[in-house]
């Protein structure tokens, strides 16, 4: 009996003191000894991603335009996507960063790697990334039962999006991220894959870089159906009207000028589920003005 009280409680303490490892986006092994409770986020949509993992209340510090939740404005700043103060950051004494691995220059990561805190990639090129996204986190925070829920809940409202619109008659689509300078983007981007998932097709998606610079001349010579502008959250009005002058333009022409809020869309995070829907929308609309039923 004492033997085996013995062997029980030995489990019990190795299950106790078990590392935890997940892979990040890179594909780096993260490791950590105990579930983070002290985070630095250093993205907008890693915030995002951190509340719907159950890890919000771990959360102490951030970077510029962490808006969402609102509970998310009451963090501190420590810098923006570019650029944080590693002072700042070291004094808040996380256990675990989780960064924006596009958007982070080279000199930059290596300052964060050298700090030896453990750091975790996140850059999802899919909507199904995402939710797996919520389930690594998940691990890394000691908050599974959450992120499991809100990684179900995005696969169940992406299989429903899937069904209803993958296979309808595809749309030619632009997607303007800005138009001054004119930018869109590539195959690799989670929008690119949104707008597959609407049974839209990307007409950039080949382009070599992930947001390239563009011209008014490639765009009407592609002459899409569609043309989908994000709003950026500086600046509020209808983007995609830049392109009513140019009437012989197929979207122009059909009526077919969206905007959309980019939030949804360009943030890689949980909500891109509903910025997907909206885009979806913004298709059939495309389509019943060629004529097809809804």
């Amino acid at each position: 009996m004492r033997a085996a009280v013995f062997m029980l409680a030995c489990v019990l303490a190795a299950k106790a003191t078990a590392a935890i490892s997940v892979r990040d986006d890179a594909g780096n092994i993260v490791v950590l000894q105990q579930p983070a409770k002290r985070i630095i986020s250093l993205a907008p949509h890693v915030t995002e991603l951190l509340f719907a993992a159950g890890g919000g209340a771990s959360i102490v510090g951030t970077v510029s335009y962490s808006d969402y939740p609102p509970a998310a404005k009451t963090i501190p700043r420590i810098g923006d996507n570019w650029q944080v103060d590693l002072e700042r950051l070291v004094a808040l004494k996380p256990d675990l960063l989780v960064v924006w691995r596009h958007n982070a220059s080279a000199r930059q990561m290596e300052q964060l790697r050298a700090l030896g805190i453990p750091l975790y990639y996140s850059e999802p090129h899919k909507m199904t990334d995402v939710a797996e996204t919520l389930e690594r986190l998940g691990k890394l925070l000691g908050t599974e039962q959450q992120a499991n829920r809100s990684a179900g809940e995005l696969r169940q409202g992406l299989s429903a999006l899937a069904a209803r619109f993958s296979q309808r008659p595809t749309v030619r689509v632009f997607y303007q991220v800005w138009d001054r300078p004119l930018y869109t983007l590539n195959s690799s981007h989670i929008i690119s894959d949104a707008i597959r998932v609407c049974g839209g097709e990307n007409i950039f998606a080949q382009m070599p870089m992930a947001a390239p610079q563009i011209g008014v001349e490639a765009v009407l010579q592609k002459n899409p159906e569609a043309v989908i502008a994000g709003t950026l959250r500086d600046r509020a009005s209808d983007g995609a009207a830049i392109w009513k002058k140019y009437p012989t333009l197929e979207a122009t022409r059909h009526d077919n000028l969206f905007t959309l809020d980019g939030d949804l869309l360009n943030r890689p995070g949980p909500r891109i589920i509903s910025g997907a829907a909206a885009l979806c929308e913004k298709l059939e609309q495309a389509r019943i003005h060629r004529g097809e039923r809804p």
